[in-house]
């Protein structure tokens, strides 16, 4: 075999093995970002266990049971019981439903908002740019706390409702960063290319700009998770959230758990692990894609597998 047909064949090999880009991408989050591949597969028991939780839990999240009354940890209950006598392993995991959707609900009216006031303040600039960025320097010096709580106030607690509200409060706060990827973008030859022929700008945007974006976009997505389960969990710790008797581990924190945490301290502990180790997870996993898909990134500091990678010719 001859030095150019073994060249041939070593390329056509290497073809053959190459992965996909989401299979790709897997395999580099396990090697080279543990602790994101933890975070990965946290998020994936939230979904798993939010989409069959009618069949994990062992009871309903509203079923209560005559002298369970604040019950320890038995072979029954395996978490306990609450101040009602329900299973709070069952309301956990219910509660993870609620999670869910809020997790990807939230993230996704904010990537959708801030996605398209990103594209049109970014490349469109000028006059349109200023007005829509002196309303989001506006919008982003209010209390996020304050805001949360008086839109609720107005619309009514639900989970509709919520998501709502989270979705376009964080929709507008991350459309800065929508727009500087923009500002980054537009100014490349092949954009320049695409005016000078004549393309109209919505095609502009769509073919050109965004998806050289969709890094930073599936990057704000992830790592709006945390920040949506978290903020769901404070409204409804104050009674704005979810309102009873579903469950919410922001809501089985307050109320009885507090005046209950003494006697009963596993009507506070269980729901706010719960909370922590998903938040953690959801932070963790958005983090590793960060550094993954940013190309910035890639074989610099911050790799667990230590050090840049070397090229294999040397």
């Amino acid at each position: 075999m001859t030095e150019g047909t073994k060249d041939l064949y070593t390329g056509a090999l290497a073809v053959r093995k190459r992965h996909s880009f989401l299979a790709d991408l897997a395999i580099r989050c396990v090697k080279e970002k543990p602790l994101g591949t933890v975070g990965g597969v946290i998020v994936l028991l939230l979904l798993f266990i939010g989409i069959f939780a009618g069949w994990l839990a062992p009871y309903g999240y509203n079923e209560t049971f005559v002298g369970g009354k604040l019950e320890g940890m038995s072979s029954t209950f395996w978490m306990g019981t609450d101040n009602v006598g329900r299973d709070l392993l069952s309301r956990i995991i219910y509660g993870a439903r609620v999670s869910m959707f809020v997790g990807l609900g939230v993230p996704t009216i904010s990537m959708i908002i801030s996605t398209t006031i990103g594209l049109v303040s970014g490349f469109i600039g000028g006059k349109t740019d200023l007005i829509i960025q002196r309303f989001v320097d506006a919008w982003v010096c209010f209390p996020a706390l304050f805001i949360m709580l008086t839109f609720m106030a107005l619309v009514g607690s639900g989970m509709v409702q919520v998501i709502l509200v989270l979705g376009i409060m964080g929709g507008i706060g991350a459309s800065r960063l929508k727009r500087s990827a923009v500002l980054a973008v537009k100014m490349n030859l092949y954009v320049e290319a695409a005016k000078a022929i004549g393309c109209p700008t919505w095609s502009i945007l769509i073919r050109h700009i965004l998806p050289n974006i969709m890094a930073t976009v599936i990057i704000t997505f992830t790592m709006g998770m945390g920040g949506a389960i978290l903020a769901e969990a404070s409204l409804s710790f104050l009674g704005y959230g979810i309102p009873p008797p579903v469950p919410s581990w922001g809501g089985m924190l307050s109320g009885n758990a507090r005046r209950y945490m003494i006697q009963a301290p596993w009507m506070a502990i269980f729901p706010g692990l719960a909370l922590s180790i998903v938040v953690y997870g959801a932070n963790m996993f958005g983090d590793a894609l960060r550094d993954l898909l940013d190309p910035r990134l890639r074989g610099g500091i911050g790799r667990y597998s230590g050090g840049p990678r070397k090229r294999p010719d040397l």
